[in-house]
Order: structure tokens, then sequence, then C-alpha cells
């Protein structure tokens, strides 16, 4: 694509906010506000959501004691293993 054709694709200036709200406002009229209390919902719902989703990761990292890392395991459980005496 060329330079110019990207210039007809910025965003909308006050003018065209304008006309864009009034649009809007003739298609949902009065709609509007029961749109906008659903979506308020939805958006507090989806926070408290991930606060909560948040809170169980930190009480699960808290309760569970750090676990050795699979290479560390791995090590200890090989069978060429010489720490212990031979069987």
């Amino acid at each position: 694509m060329n330079p110019q054709a990207l210039a007809f694709f910025s965003l909308p200036g006050g003018t065209e906010w304008i006309v864009i709200l009034i649009v809007g406002l003739l298609l949902f009229g009065r709609r509007l506000p029961d749109i906008a209390r659903s979506v308020g919902k939805s958006i507090v719902e989806f926070k408290r959501g991930i606060k909560d989703v948040r809170d169980d990761i930190e009480d699960q990292s808290r309760l569970e004691p750090p676990s050795t890392p699979r290479i560390e395991q791995q090590k200890t459980s090989s069978p060429g293993n010489s720490s212990g005496p031979p069987a």
C-alpha cells in the first residue's frame, strides 16, 4: 500500500466524533443508557473475576512449599548416580 492510501485511515477528529455520537443516539436512543449500564456491569464483573484468580494464585503460592526443579529431580533419581551404596 502506498502512503497516500494510508492517509485516509486516520482517527476521527472532533467533528467526526460529534456526527458518530448523533448517529449513535438516533440508532440506539432509549436503549443507550441500558447498554452503557450493562457494559459497566460486565467490566466490574470481569475485574472481580481477575482479582479472584489473582488471589487464588497468591494463596496457592503461599501454601505450597517450593518444589525442586525437574532437573534436580532427574539428577537425584538417575540410575547412574553414585551418591548411595551400590545395590
